[in-house]
């Protein structure tokens, strides 16, 4: 049956209820009997949904494909400043859960001809009266459309328990109409041929059910204490990597940030050491000063230029002291870093400026990181000097110690747990390239 349409009749359906998200954007989404997830897949890239859920009887047919729908690589490196939960439960449409209650869209696509006529009625109880969506879409067969297959003798797959004409079908949907409180619209996809449209109708019929009062209306027709009930086993549940969770924004603003640092240093160190090698090849020298200084009135801050000074800074004790060159302490390690003020990486850094939302926030987002050192009044961030490291760095990193010596050091280490529901493996392939990604 599906050769004869283009695209193919099961694309279309799917197309329709995706068509139907971007005009409502509902926030929470089920789809019942979601067997293969495919629609599920589609649907998760619209970033308007905040919950997506499957439900299907067959429990091991969810289980072989809900993989499918989990994050991928890149939606942990780069993570969405939207919010997706997807979730998948067996279950029959005749039985009442409670989790699945108060949802924006429910869908229901070629399931109810499957059913017997008495499942058919509870599942319009459930489904109506129990679970209340805003807004329903279900599709069924057209019968009136059969005759136009070859060869065909009967409803279009074994499984079918019935096929209605498009005045069963109207006669249904009207019921449920004046029983639960909603509306309905009529319609379809799979067209007849020219002609033929008008006697036969579309090979699926839709109808598309609005809950009278909208989301404001509640119909509370279900018995007492039925919102406890539980009937449906969940077999998966993920929560998509968002910039929502705090920790999260805290890892990718940190990791622009210290590779924002870099390079600005990197420039810094270019532009500094040009300056010491004048006279060997001035004029290219004299040049690429000029362009960098161009860049640096390009990127101020506040009407102040980029500044990027040479500091001293003391350890003693796993405590940074910064000190103006003069000053002394008997004990304590001096070491010479680069700071490089926020003001600079706000102005020069979009979506550092997007991640923080304000300069102070930035300042106070990053004061308590492990991993990014900040001068003592908070305005810069420092980093190790590297021509000083590449001295004292010794030719035994093992037995040296030397890790425990990098006192402010700013490099990006893999911490216990990037989220709660990422797994071990990702998480591994996380640690190593999250800061080249994003760099």
């Amino acid at each position: 049956m599906e050769p004869i349409f283009s695209p193919p009749l099961h694309r279309q359906r799917h197309q329709f209820v995706i068509d139907f998200v971007k005009r409502i954007k509902p926030q929470k989404v089920l789809d019942l009997g979601c067997a293969e997830c495919s629609l599920l897949k589609q649907l998760k890239f619209h970033h308007e949904i905040e919950l997506l859920v499957g439900m299907d009887i067959d429990g091991a047919k969810l289980k072989r494909k809900m993989y499918e729908l989990a994050p991928m690589i890149t939606d942990y490196l780069q993570p969405s400043n939207d919010q997706l939960r997807i979730e998948l439960y067996q279950g029959s449409v005749t039985q009442r859960d409670a989790r699945l209650r108060g949802f924006d869209l429910v869908t229901s696509i070629e399931l109810i001809e499957h059913l017997t006529l008495a499942d058919v009625d509870r599942f319009s109880e459930v489904v109506f009266g129990y679970m209340t969506p805003v807004d329903v879409i279900v599709s069924t067969p057209n019968f009136e459309f059969n005759p136009l297959f070859p060869g065909n003798a009967g409803f279009r797959h074994h499984d079918h328990k019935f096929e209605w004409s498009r005045a069963e079908f109207k006669s249904w949907a009207l019921k449920v109409c004046l029983d639960y409180g909603y509306e309905v619209e009529f319609t379809g996809v799979g067209q007849a041929p020219p002609g033929q449209q008008e006697s036969v109708g579309f090979c699926s019929q839709i109808g598309v059910f609005h809950r009278l009062g909208g989301r404001e209306a509640y119909n509370m027709l279900f018995c007492d204490g039925a919102e406890n009930m539980f009937s449906y086993t969940l077999l998966y549940s993920k929560n998509y990597p968002s910039l929502q969770d705090n920790n999260i924004l805290s890892r990718v603003l940190v990791t622009e940030v210290l590779s924002g640092a870099e390079e600005l240093r990197r420039r810094w160190e270019e532009k500094t050491g040009k300056r010491d090698a004048e006279g060997d090849g001035e004029e290219h020298h004299r040049a690429s000063e000029q362009h960098l200084e161009m860049e640096e009135k390009q990127t101020a801050a506040c009407g102040e230029a980029i500044r990027i000074l040479v500091q001293y800074q003391e350890v003693e004790d796993g405590e940074l002291f910064l000190t103006d060159g003069q000053g002394h302490q008997e004990s304590g390690k001096v070491r010479r870093c680069v700071c490089v003020p926020l003001a600079a990486l706000w102005s020069r850094y979009p979506k550092v400026r997007a991640l923080a939302g304000s300069l102070s926030n930035l300042r106070q987002l990053l004061k308590d990181h492990p991993d990014v050192a900040l001068s003592q009044d908070g305005s810069a961030v420092l980093l190790n000097d590297q021509e000083q490291e590449e001295k004292e760095e010794p030719d035994d990193l093992e037995d040296s110690g030397y890790a425990e010596a990098r006192q402010c050091s700013h490099s990006v280490e893999p911490e216990e747990d990037w989220d709660a529901n990422v797994g071990s493996e990702t998480y591994g392939f996380m640690s190593g390239q999250v800061g080249d990604v994003f760099g």
